[in-house]
């Protein structure tokens, strides 16, 4: 069994980041603008969007926080958007999800310029996604790529079983694993909370890939021996006896299907740091398209 370390990848791509922004810098090149827009003060977000700046920093991009209140209007988050799609120094920005129940959130993210949409959310991004087009890939599902290739996870001929069907992880990823080249080239079957038998399915599977947000749902039973679990779920369970009041778990039960698996990923440590890491990638590749148009 070999784990799919995502904090060592992710440090490895933001060195490789770096290398490329000191060029830039050297050359007197403008260095890549990352924005994020947070509206209210969910803790689990706003934990997120630190790291999201803290990482700008450490590879050399200016990052920009805009901060709204919880009580912050649909149409005042839209003009605040448009603000960012016309200022010309930012080359992307994010809209951190979820969203207060005021906003309709389909409604942002066709608000978002599909050129600095860095989340790969625009339905145009998701559009060529699906079409083999060069285009913004959402960051998760990048990040899960790019553990598979570096890892030289074989993906041709074999069969994958997505479990979840969010617009974020598991549609991109079906359609992803599906598609001409590597990774890819996999049979893909899409499964979710109506699914019947999912135990059947998943057992037949070569690689496994849940974003079900259930603590602990794969079992050791529902996959066969040298499977690649790939665990994108992420849940804070409450638990006294810790510190902080509670521990964080995947959709995966490590302990018990780490013995079957040939690769798999922890949690934390596996999937989440690969998303920001690609969330930067994707900032550089934006930097690169608007400066080709400069």
């Amino acid at each position: 069994m070999k784990i799919l370390d995502g904090k060592k990848i992710s440090n490895q791509i933001k060195e490789e980041i770096a290398a490329e922004v000191a060029k830039m810098r050297e050359n007197g090149e403008k260095v890549p603008h990352l924005a994020a827009i947070i509206v209210g003060t969910d803790g689990a977000s706003l934990t997120y969007v630190g790291s999201k700046v803290r990482s700008c920093e450490r590879v050399g991009f200016e990052s920009t926080l805009v901060k709204m209140p919880n009580t912050t209007s649909e149409v005042e988050l839209l003009k605040k958007i448009e603000e960012l799609n016309q200022n010309d120094d930012i080359d992307g920005f994010i809209v951190q999800l979820p969203l207060p129940d005021q906003i309709d959130t389909q409604k942002v993210i066709m608000a978002v310029d599909p050129d600095k949409d860095v989340d790969g959310f625009h339905p145009t991004n998701f559009g060529k996604m699906a079409l083999d087009m060069s285009t913004f890939i959402p960051a998760t599902p990048f990040g899960i790529l790019e553990l598979i290739e570096r890892y030289g996870v074989e993906t041709q001929g074999k069969h994958t079983v997505v479990i979840g069907r969010s617009h974020i992880v598991g549609r991109p990823m079906s359609i992803l694993m599906g598609r001409k080249g590597f990774p890819g080239n996999s049979t893909v079957t899409l499964t979710h909370s109506r699914t019947k038998n999912i135990t059947q399915i998943t057992s037949q599977a070569d690689i496994i890939i849940s974003a079900l947000g259930v603590p602990k749902f794969l079992k050791a039973e529902m996959v066969k021996d040298d499977a690649v679990i790939i665990d994108v779920g992420i849940t804070r369970v409450p638990d006294e006896s810790k510190p902080k009041g509670y521990y964080i778990t995947g959709d995966v039960d490590f302990e018990n299907v780490s013995k079957k698996a040939s690769f798999i990923t922890p949690v934390p440590g596996g999937v989440g740091p690969m998303t920001i890491a690609m969330l930067l990638k994707n900032t550089l590749l934006a930097r690169e398209r608007h400066r080709s148009l400069d």
